[in-house]
């Protein structure tokens, strides 16, 4: 009786749980490695040297950015793949794989011009860049160095060392007055954009690498290596983590941090849980490769990119 108790329970369980598949698609030319929504025009990074901007509500490309081919290592020119990309205004933050040496290009797009800031010469591993104003970038590198480039001057206002350990992402708050890193440690470190000082540590809920983060409302959530997902109330530093059964390799939290989303499991699923309660709200079914990134839209609408030509859109209204 009381297996058969246990079973009607984790059967309601399951099935408690709403199933929803895709509202609608995107089909770009490459795979998506990083996206940004800004102003309803989301801006996306491919592996094919190029970014595509989308009106989102339309679903309909507004304009492509296209890099010059790059040569690899046995001299072959190949596309400059698009590792991050941002948006400030009108002009646009291209950062790519140099195909040298592991080291990385930086460009903006503005006016119809394609301008480099840094190049393979530079020597600079940069793994992720963000916009903070129309004359600084905040700079994420492989070494786990943070540093805030000026755009005018073309020299960093500063560059800080946080940790031995190798960075995997970033997430800035809505302000843009602080950024949240995280590395292959575990330990999150939350750094003021301005002075690039550590200013907390999150750490206790991930003991291994947390491949992405996200922060906000003041909140931050973690997708770990430990088949973690971390969530943090900043203010207080106190965390607890939802267990998956699988690597968790992207999470994004509502604009309002009472839902938060992870990829939970080996069939590229995408959970999504109410940050108080910590309970299952949703699963989203229909990626067919490993995730790269999961955005919200709003509180009820979802994007999702993987190792593939598809981008996802998902409605929690709408089954």
């Amino acid at each position: 009786m009381k297996l058969f108790l246990s079973f009607l329970v984790m059967t309601f369980v399951v099935y408690a749980t709403p199933i929803f598949t895709p509202e609608n698609s995107i089909e770009i030319n490459g795979t998506a490695k990083d996206m940004v929504l800004k102003n309803g025009h989301l801006i996306v990074a491919t592996d094919m040297g190029h970014i595509e901007i989308y009106d989102i509500d339309k679903r309909e490309k507004l304009e492509e950015i296209t890099l010059p081919d790059v040569k690899d290592f046995m001299g072959d020119l190949i596309p400059a793949r698009i590792m991050s990309a941002d948006v400030f205004h009108n002009q646009y933050l291209l950062l790519s794989d140099s195909g040298k040496g592991g080291y990385s290009n930086l460009h903006i797009y503005k006016n119809n011009r394609l301008i480099q800031l840094l190049s393979a010469k530079d020597k600079e591993a940069i793994i992720k860049a963000r916009f903070i104003d129309e004359t600084h970038v905040l700079l994420g590198f492989l070494s786990n160095e943070v540093a805030l480039l000026d755009l005018v001057t073309k020299k960093e206002r500063y560059r800080v060392q946080l940790s031995e350990s190798k960075f995997s992402d970033f997430a800035l708050n809505e302000a843009k007055t602080t950024v949240v890193f995280s590395c292959e440690s575990g330990v999150l470190n939350l750094v003021d954009v301005q002075s690039g000082k550590i200013v907390k540590n999150l750490e206790g809920q991930n003991v291994d690498n947390v491949y992405k983060v996200d922060f906000k409302s003041g909140m931050v959530s973690g997708a770990g290596q430990d088949q973690r997902g971390s969530l943090y109330e900043v203010s207080s530093a106190k965390g607890e983590y939802i267990k998956g059964t699988f690597l968790i390799y992207g999470t994004a939290l509502s604009p309002s941090a009472s839902k938060v989303a992870f990829a939970m499991d080996e069939k590229n699923d995408i959970s999504v849980y109410d940050t108080l309660t910590k309970s299952k709200i949703a699963l989203l079914k229909g990626q067919k490769s490993t995730l790269n990134v999961i955005l919200f839209q709003d509180e009820k609408r979802l994007i999702s990119a993987s190792d593939d030509s598809t981008i996802m859109l998902w409605n929690l209204d709408k089954k």
